[in-house]
């Protein structure tokens, strides 16, 4: 069977030219994007260090911010080994840095729609050293430019605005920004971002007016984050940090709207949780409505009139996993109408599928299950 199959995780590869010529330079002072070389005799003096020719290879260029790499932890090791595994996907990386590219990608893959995501300005956006002002004018830079990247696409390449949530008194005003283009989803960090969580009151005005004009919002991570990402506080390999970063966060992510209200006060909001798989799902849900809540059900009563679960079957969407386990459990808590698919293209390290290989993708699921997958519940939470 064919399906129509949305990729509801796309990413681009930022160029230089975004930050160079889409980004108010008024706004960013001496916090300017730049990228940083690797040198043969840096290369040399590893070669000496190590006792190991594999380092005598120049690096791949280091972004930085400001005085910053935009990358927490990024040690020497973790970029040789980076350099290596980004040379097996150099064609898809440079692919992703322009929508003609990205459509040929598509092409190739058999994929009929994606939504496109942020890779380096989700770090640049979200680094905890930029000012709230120069945060701000990337988040619209970036915006800016993705507007071009999909011009003239937009029947295949749906764009997925950036928010910065430095200062949340500017949120209100960016939401309104991304709806005036039409666009009907942004992506957001699932950390604590600015000494602010999800749940914090601040954001009140924010999630009302993503309700107002149904904008649809994406919780993304990733790892290595220049914050306060999970895992961070006891970790410094990417092993430990890549581990816990993405679906934990999302777990608490969670909990922070659940239990201050969110999901209760806008009942037509809508969550994609991204990159973090599902299998945690039935666990969680099952822990939060067997053990937490009932617990002290004075203490949540205000702001919690149904079950964790329940809020999360209304509320929210999550990406799986081909080879995943508990999928049937997920589907029994959440029902199959709240799964998507995301590729996470080009980065390497997902299911890169391709419609002639489906057959043996997400095997677990009945094709009315994947046609729901592909299909239908990617166009209920994007809302195309």
């Amino acid at each position: 069977m064919k399906y129509k199959i949305f990729d509801s995780d796309r990413h681009v590869v930022e160029p230089m030219e975004l930050w160079e010529n889409y980004v108010d330079k008024k706004e960013i002072a001496n916090e300017v994007v730049s990228l940083k070389h690797d040198s043969l005799e840096a290369a040399q003096i590893r070669v000496n260090k190590y006792n190991n020719l594999r380092y005598g290879a120049q690096l791949i260029p280091t972004l930085y911010i400001g005085d910053y790499p935009i990358f927490k932890n990024w040690h020497e090791t973790l970029q040789v080994e980076s350099t290596f595994q980004q040379d097996n996907s150099q064609i898809e990386r440079l692919s992703a840095m322009s929508g003609e590219g990205q459509l040929a990608s598509l092409d190739q893959q058999g994929i009929h729609k994606a939504a496109i995501f942020p890779t380096f300005a989700s770090y640049v956006i979200n680094h905890d050293k930029v000012s709230p002002s120069s945060s701000l004018a990337y988040a619209q830079g970036y915006n800016l430019w993705l507007g071009d990247y999909v011009k003239g696409r937009e029947d295949r390449l749906l764009p997925v605005g950036a928010i910065s949530r430095h200062d949340p008194a500017t949120l209100v005003s960016q939401v309104e920004k991304i709806a005036n283009l039409g666009w009907t989803t942004v992506s957001i960090r699932p950390e604590v971002i600015n000494g602010h969580t999800l749940g914090s009151e601040a954001y009140e005005e924010f999630w009302h007016k993503c309700q107002e004009h149904n904008i649809g919002i994406c919780l993304h991570g990733g790892s290595n984050l220049y914050g306060s990402t999970i895992g961070s506080e006891r970790f410094t390999s990417r092993f430990g940090l890549h581990a816990c970063s993405h679906p934990m966060e999302l777990q608490m992510a969670f909990v922070s709207l659940l239990e201050n209200g969110v999901f209760e006060r806008f009942p037509q909001l809508k969550f994609a949780l991204l990159e973090g798989g599902g299998s945690w799902v039935p666990y969680w849900l099952w822990r939060l409505d067997n053990i937490c809540y009932p617990e002290y059900p004075n203490l949540v009563s205000q702001n919690m009139k149904m079950l964790p679960s329940e809020y999360f079957k209304k509320h929210c969407w999550i990406s799986i996993e081909d080879g995943e386990p508990c999928l049937r459990e997920l589907i029994s808590y959440i029902g199959s109408d709240r799964l998507l698919y995301g590729s996470d293209y080009p980065h390497p390290d997902h299911l890169h599928l391709n419609i002639n290989d489906d057959q043996s993708a997400f095997s677990e699921l009945s094709s009315v299950e994947k046609t729901q997958l592909y299909e239908n519940n990617p166009r209920d939470f994007f809302n195309f």
